[in-house]
């Protein structure tokens, strides 16, 4: 895990220091609301409908229980005694005092954390697979060149004031569990015809008003050109992206507009100048950063485990959490658990602190002292011995993070919505709450396969409801809470945006309507078919007609 240097020790107490002083002007108040705006988004704090919050940085998602237990800490003393995983892997605490946001930054960074650009128009958080490390269709752990990229892009001089926000994931498999056609930029480690480490460059993704899914811009930047090559991205962007209007201010829009073939050209004239020392990654600093991810000292064990196939055969809930949360890990006798953060009827990615305390004494139990936020909104013990996962299993059962729901139907991504967020629409958490309740049934859940339903207060999409293999969107209706369903999206390696299936339905209706669409797949699909391959080989007409014709025959 990568430690703080004495550059970041110094960057950190230095932002501190300042913000300190920016807190206690607009205190006072010496600084408007308007004044210090950009200051407290430089700093990770946002203003709420109801009270300020601070987004915490987790920088590749990657975390240890000294961290966590100080997260837990902050949660019990200066909010409710609770946190929020974003998608992007942060957290969020969402009523800690303005006053005390000094306090609360000093004591993060005590453990090696911040919250510098999780806020703002600039190189946001940098995201990456959440078995980065651990899976055994990757090239190598892509979380070494996401620290790379945190020290370059952290407070750039160039880039700190973008045109709007910008955001970059990084995946090392064909498999694609970053969502990174979603972003900005994304990036895909792979090897050149010569061999070496280089990257594909996806550019101009995004979702919000108007998405779009990522294009290809190079298939092959060797790894010493990546900052050269993002920098000519970031460049281009910055002198030609839209200032005037903030919905037409991304990435996105400037790529749509000129068309990816004009748009690569730009970045190529850039590039084309900037391939010089200066910008180029050097191969012993590579190797510096990398010695701080080397795997942990795993033992020497069989592939298989005794202890783990007699629990599976003596315990039928443990059988189906091992089916459900387990996954494989490159090195024998090993696993990656995940930890649920959507118990039925639960709001997903919220955990209290006392369930923070206990992941942290778990992690170093059974964990190698490691503890991973995943962009689902749930965490991950990413090296537990397979021999250990029947007794790591009963302890997340007592702590309640042991619902085997993972990429279920159930493991709903959501954003905070109405009930914090002053953009948004309309509540996400009593939909995704109800929706959550209705199809708690496991046996269901099993039998309709992997699902992901995203859902959004506004059309931020910070639920990445595009994305939804079934979307669910808070919209605005005079005045009242309405939402609108799509069907068909995808944020993995073969992305695409959902159809939106007909006119918005209210609150109430919203979770019967998605259970029609799921017993209509069950009658409709063919052997062996997910959702998503049946919503792709029959459209959405089977299950508009689910949805709406029983609303039709009532009204």
């Amino acid at each position: 895990m990568y430690r703080y240097d004495e550059f970041d020790t110094a960057l950190v107490r230095e932002r501190i220091e300042e913000f300190s002083d920016q807190v206690s002007r607009r205190v006072s108040g010496r600084l408007t609301e308007d004044e210090f705006k950009p200051l407290r988004l430089m700093n990770g704090v946002y203003l709420q409908l109801h009270a300020y919050m601070l987004r915490v940085a987790v920088p590749y998602g990657t975390m240890n229980s000294r961290q966590m237990r100080r997260l837990a800490h902050i949660a019990r003393v200066y909010d409710k005694g609770y946190g929020h995983f974003t998608t992007r892997t942060n957290i969020q605490f969402n009523w800690p005092a303005l006053s005390d946001m000094p306090a609360i930054l000093s004591e993060l960074a005590e453990v090696e954390m911040h919250a510098i650009q999780t806020s703002g128009n600039c190189i946001r958080n940098v995201t990456t697979d959440v078995f980065a490390g651990c899976a055994d269709d990757e090239i190598e752990d892509p979380r070494p060149w996401c620290e790379i990229l945190r020290q370059w892009s952290t407070i750039h001089p160039e880039f700190s004031f973008l045109p709007r926000k910008f955001k970059i994931a990084v995946i090392a498999a064909d498999k694609d569990r970053a969502a990174i056609r979603t972003h900005d930029v994304g990036l895909q480690l792979i090897r050149d015809a010569d061999g070496e480490t280089a990257f594909r460059v996806f550019v101009g993704g995004g979702q919000g008003r108007l998405p779009h899914i990522a294009r290809e811009i190079a298939p092959a930047v060797k790894g010493r050109d990546l900052l050269a090559h993002l920098t000519a991205i970031l460049r281009a962007w910055n002198l030609l992206g839209r200032r005037d209007n903030i919905h037409k201010a991304r990435i996105k829009i400037l790529v749509a507009s000129l068309g990816i073939d004009a748009f690569r050209e730009e970045v190529e004239r850039h590039f084309a100048t900037l391939r010089h020392e200066d910008l180029r990654v050097p191969e012993a600093e590579v190797a510096r950063i990398r010695d701080y991810f080397a795997p942990p000292p795993f033992d020497d064990l069989p592939r298989t485990s005794g202890a783990f196939d007699r629990a599976v055969l003596a315990d039928p809930d443990f059988a189906r959490f091992s089916r459900n949360n387990i996954r494989r890990h490159r090195q024998p006798g090993y696993a990656s658990v995940v930890l649920s953060l959507k118990p039925p009827g639960g709001v997903p990615g919220d955990i209290t602190a006392d369930q923070m305390e206990r992941v942290a004494d778990l992690a170093e139990q059974f964990s190698f002292d490691e503890v991973r936020a995943a962009y689902e909104q749930n965490l991950v013990l990413p090296h537990v011995r397979l021999d250990d996962t029947p007794t790591l299993w009963r302890e997340l059962v007592e702590a309640g993070l042991a619902t085997p729901n993972a990429d279920l139907v159930t493991d709903i991504i959501a954003c905070p919505g109405l009930d914090y967020c002053s953009l948004a629409n309309a509540r996400s958490i009593p939909v995704a709450q109800a929706l959550s309740a209705r199809l708690a049934d496991l046996d269901y859940q099993e039998r309709l396969g992997p699902i992901r339903v995203n859902m959004s207060g506004c059309i931020n999409a910070c639920g990445h409801h595009h994305v939804g293999h079934i979307g669910v969107l808070g919209v605005d209706r005079k005045g009242e809470e309405y939402y609108q369903i799509t069907v068909g999206g995808s944020p993995d390696e073969t992305a695409a945006l959902g159809e939106i299936v007909g006119r918005s339905l209210a609150a109430d209706e919203v979770a019967p309507a998605v259970g029609r669409a799921l017993d209509r797949y069950l009658e409709v699909r063919s052997e062996g078919e997910t959702f998503l391959q049946t919503v792709r080989r029959l459209g959405a007409d089977p299950f508009r007609e689910a949805i709406y014709g029983a609303l039709d025959a009532v009204a």
